[in-house]
């Protein structure tokens, strides 16, 4: 058997997500026409974003449809008129390069040993011109959850704005746009069983965000383009689905890794995540054996054209290049069985026991 633990890459698509899609694609109008077609399209279009202002606790209207979350993030940090932008040292990728291509004064908030925001410091940082501050709720590597609440509340005392990445938190967690008090929050699909290349940026009213895309009036002349109504589609429909609880399951995975360490164990983070490292291990000979072995995992840290890269995260975390360079993130989705864990274990075991041999 082979068991799909990457959950926090790309979950499989979900069938109640599948067929909300394949219904989808029996609407054949544009949703910005007017005759009949165009009228079935546009309630199509109409209904999903009710649904999903309901699941995020927003007006539908302060959605934007996007191609994903890097779209979203770009269109965030890119588009609001503020003199600098502070941007936590363990945010993703697309984040931290949207805020360098913004033209921007960039300032990098640190974290502490467990990849949290130092309150304090960020406290010290928001003296200042206007800024706009970027904090993911979860982290994609380490699943540790940020004090949101705190940091909206320094951001909003110092006359800033907060934009936060939820793309992981999306359906793992309870993710409310009202409650968390934030002026921009970038969600997509595919984490949790929705389609890849569909996701949102919610805009609070009254806040002006130039558009990355220009063309037609779409989006209300926020975002040109026509609309991908079938990812849509399986986008809302991932409002109806339970949220994600896998403690229980990570819970008998962490037991089971022995003598290893967990990055930010002991602290709050998704029910769906482990992130650990065995020191004089390699993470790229390690994905490699466990998918000998059938398991499909990834490093802790981003890969390019196949290479296994040091970790942004870990090193913010103080994590030591050594133990970085053995990390491997775990992630669990709305699939992963009993049997799933069980194959997990006996492969990490095989796996551990021939390197002990070979380093006896």
């Amino acid at each position: 058997m082979r068991a799909y633990l990457d959950h926090n890459a790309t979950s499989p698509l979900r069938p109640s997500v599948k067929a909300a899609m394949i219904a989808a694609m029996d609407v054949g109008g544009n949703a910005s026409s007017v005759h009949g077609e165009g009228r079935a399209a546009r309630k199509l279009l109409g209904d999903a974003r009710e649904k999903l202002g309901f699941w995020f606790g927003c007006l539908p209207q302060m959605i934007i449809f996007t191609s994903g979350g890097t779209e979203a993030n770009n269109m965030a940090l890119r588009g609001v008129s503020v003199e600098r932008i502070l941007v936590s040292a363990v945010e993703h990728h697309s984040v931290l390069a949207a805020a360098k291509a913004s033209g921007k004064r960039v300032e990098i908030i640190p974290v502490d040993k467990f990849g949290r925001v130092e309150i304090s410091l960020l406290e010290k940082m928001l003296a200042g011109p206007k800024a706009l501050v970027s904090v993911m709720i979860a982290n994609n590597e380490t699943g540790v959850i940020q004090p949101i609440d705190k940091i909206a509340a320094l951001v909003h005392t110092a006359g800033s704005l907060l934009h936060v990445d939820a793309v992981q938190a999306v359906g793992k967690r309870q993710v409310n746009f009202g409650l968390l008090g934030v002026d921009m929050m970038t969600a997509a699909a595919h984490k949790v069983g929705g389609p890849t290349g569909i996701g949102a940026l919610i805009i609070r009213d009254g806040l002006v965000v130039e558009p990355l895309l220009q063309g037609g009036g779409q989006e209300l002349r926020r975002r040109a383009g026509t609309e991908n109504l079938v990812n849509i589609a399986g986008f809302a429909a991932l409002a109806d689905e339970p949220q994600l609880d896998t403690y229980e399951l990570t819970d008998r995975l962490g037991a089971a890794l022995e003598d290893v360490t967990i990055f930010s164990d002991g602290v709050e983070r998704l029910c769906n995540t482990t992130n650990f490292a065995t020191p004089g291990m390699n993470a790229e000979t390690l994905l490699m054996n466990f998918d000998l072995e059938g398991v499909a995992l990834s490093s802790g840290s981003a890969c390019s054209s196949g290479k296994v890269a040091a970790s942004h995260v870990l090193s913010a975390m103080g994590v030591s290049a050594e133990l970085s360079k053995a990390a491997i993130r775990i992630s669990l989705g709305w699939n992963t069985s009993d049997e799933d864990i069980n194959h997990f274990i006996s492969a990490w075991r095989k796996i551990s026991k021939r390197h002990q041999s070979k380093a006896a």
